[in-house]
């Protein structure tokens, strides 16, 4: 989860941090996957490397034939190591499903409704400048069609999270403190009468579980999600600053497009200002293992899942994308469609995707936030052949989704 101006394009030029570092793909996989099964894929994965200045980048797919896991450059620029598929790292994003998923099921639980209003739930907190909680529903919240303001794009969040990041990396912001820096601005339209996609939206739906349960938020995605579903490397930070091991090193611009842009690394940093919008951390076999049971309803009663998966439009934000509860329908250039999230937060982009019946899912992580094709790697995993030429087509709804993180 990223500020939506973020990086514009693709930097073409490797600067000399990254232009010496090793360029080696792993994989291993079910022997019935055959050599090759996934060539498009690991072409990607390279090319971004070699030609796209990205340190290192690690995938898993699953799928029928068994698991495939690659890796392309390194995960720590000074030992060089190779990236791992057991290492850890930030989703961003990624994470709103998750907190989707909660809420849902407090629905099929008879303890809230999705067209409740905000202010139903909590009373008092999204008024002012325009806002108004007693119009605006949980569903909106979720889908992002509720026109409350995303915090992120404030200026003075913006000043945190970018060329104030140095100072203010290890500081603890509070969902009230979030919800408040969006209440300063009027709202991006009148609720349900657009699409935005806003954080802000993610913290509400992060408060609301808390006040519905009486619990962290956190504790009941442990309770609901990571627990059932074996997810043992996944975890929600809070206001740590330290990434569980294994990981590799994290590297950040800070937002700036400039090629020769310093690096920094960014490893340790407290995630708080994402919370329930964007703190969690995990791998590519856990965020593979999550989405394979969204989609097959392993996590919901048939009504929610129905609820989960319907979507709304998100006109002019991203072109040809459907919004559903977290997470986004895409039909790809091969006319397959796929349901994923993008996440990013400093110094990684992250991915997860699926197949409708969850039986073909893919996820990867970029240790980097300047550079990443998403949508290269999607059209690779899942059409076999690299994306269409610039120009020969409108921007994908992935690279259109990855701007908004």
């Amino acid at each position: 989860m990223t500020i939506r101006t973020v990086r514009r394009a693709v930097v073409a030029a490797v600067v000399a941090a990254t232009a010496t570092a090793a360029l080696t793909t792993t994989a291993s996989a079910d022997p019935a996957h055959g050599n090759g099964s996934h060539a498009a894929t690991e072409a990607a994965m390279e090319a971004q490397v070699k030609n796209a200045g990205v340190p290192g980048i690690l995938g898993q797919v699953q799928d029928k034939n068994g698991t495939w896991n690659a890796s392309a450059g390194v995960a720590d620029l000074q030992s060089r190591r190779p990236r791992l598929p057991q290492d850890r790292f930030r989703v961003g994003s990624i994470s709103k499903a998750f907190t989707s998923v909660v809420l849902l099921q407090l629905e099929a639980e008879g303890k809230l409704r999705l067209d409740d209003t905000v202010e139903h739930h909590l009373p008092g907190v999204v008024q002012g400048h325009g806002h108004d909680g007693n119009k605006i529903t949980v569903r909106q919240l979720l889908n992002h069609t509720s026109g409350v303001f995303n915090y992120t794009e404030d200026p003075t969040v913006h000043a945190w999270i970018s060329t104030g990041f140095p100072e203010h990396r290890y500081d603890t912001h509070t969902p009230k403190e979030l919800v408040a820096a969006a209440m300063r601005h009027q709202p991006s339209f009148a609720p349900g009468q657009g699409w935005h996609y806003s954080n802000t939206n993610y913290i509400l739906a992060g408060m609301i579980v808390e006040k519905v349960t009486g619990h962290p938020y956190a504790s009941e995605i442990d309770r609901r999600v990571l627990r059932p579903l074996g997810l043992r490397s996944t975890t929600l930070p809070g206001s740590s600053v330290r990434m569980p091991s294994p990981h590799g090193r994290a590297y950040s611009k800070l937002f700036s497009e400039a090629p020769d842009a310093k690096i920094y690394d960014v490893t340790e940093l407290n995630p708080s200002w994402g919370w329930a919008a964007g703190e969690i951390i995990s791998t590519t076999g856990d965020l593979n293992r999550f989405y394979r049971a969204l989609l097959r309803g392993d996590l919901l009663p048939r009504h929610q899942q129905q609820e989960l998966l319907t979507t709304v439009p998100t006109g002019d934000a991203i072109p040809g994308g459907r919004y559903g509860l977290g997470v986004m329908a895409v039909k790809l250039s091969c006319d397959k469609t796929v349901w994923m999230h993008s996440g990013g937060i400093h110094g990684s982009t992250s991915l997860a995707t699926s197949t409708a019946d969850g039986r073909h899912t893919s996820a990867f992580n970029f240790n980097d936030d300047w550079a990443a094709d998403l949508d290269g790697l999607v059209q690779a995993e899942y059409c076999g052949t690299a994306k269409p030429p610039a120009g020969s087509r409108t921007p994908s709804p992935v690279e259109a989704l990855a701007e908004l993180r």
